[in-house]
């Protein structure tokens, strides 16, 4: 039983470091669905942050350039949704395999499934079209531009699996860390939206919302990671319940 339990959880946050990280997800999530609303009262009432929609796609239309195109679809190519979900599963069950752990790439997995559900359920209830079929550079896509599932993926992806990292470092914690993570989410990110954008596949404010989303996602697991029942088995009980199940 404890072998099992220990392939599931892991050893419980103390109870003050709980707390910090179920209010923290907390706020992330709340924070998330604010920057949504009002991305979306922008989008539906075209003001605000929409305004830039059109400049900003007029203008990379302009300035596209063969190798910059090339590069691109390269990046827009590998962030597909299904294709990162695919990655993002394939890297939790091999996470899986070598921690002998299935908390954490479990969680990592269900962000990733979280991702493509709620993704598809705001562009069928948004119902935005995408920009002018003639200026996408990979051929036409009828589907529902709002939000971008590439951006959505790779910052769920990139978020989470970092949050699930760094959580677990123990202290002291240097910056570092911290730096190179948010170095690579923020890079990695924009290089994605930045591809969605330059190759006539979405407007800008498809790609922002994408991100306010991916902070919904990121929240959920945070709360759930500092509440999940399987954290109160530290790592005092686990000696006590293997010794009890010797006894027996």
């Amino acid at each position: 039983m404890a072998a099992l339990l220990r392939s599931v959880g892991e050893t419980g946050f103390e109870p003050r470091r709980r707390k910090r990280l179920y209010i923290s997800g907390a706020a992330v999530l709340v924070v998330g669905i604010v920057l949504f609303l009002l991305v979306l009262a922008s989008v539906t009432s075209g003001s605000g942050l929409a305004l830039l929609d059109q400049p900003s796609h007029d203008w990379l239309v302009a300035h596209r350039s063969a190798a910059v195109t090339t590069v691109l679809e390269a990046v827009t190519s590998i962030s597909s949704p299904t294709y990162l979900t695919v990655i993002g599963i394939a890297f939790a069950l091999l996470w899986a395999w070598r921690s002998r752990q299935l908390w954490r790439p479990g969680l990592l997995m269900a962000a990733m499934v979280g991702t493509v559900i709620l993704s598809t359920i705001v562009k069928h209830q948004v119902v935005r079209h995408r920009p002018p079929t003639g200026q996408m550079l990979m051929g036409p896509d009828d589907a529902f531009s709002f939000p971008s599932g590439h951006t959505m993926g790779a910052a769920v992806f990139l978020l989470v699996l970092s949050y699930l990292l760094l959580s677990r470092m123990a202290p002291p914690v240097t910056v570092l860390p911290w730096v190179i993570a948010a170095v690579v989410v923020v890079v990695g990110v924009v290089t994605v939206a930045l591809s969605r954008l330059y190759l006539g596949y979405h407007w800008f404010t498809d790609v922002t919302a994408s991100v306010t989303l991916s902070l919904w996602i990121l929240g959920l697991v945070m709360i759930v990671d500092s509440w999940r029942p399987l954290g109160r088995f530290g790592s005092v009980d686990m000696v006590e319940m293997e010794r009890s199940t010797a006894a027996d």
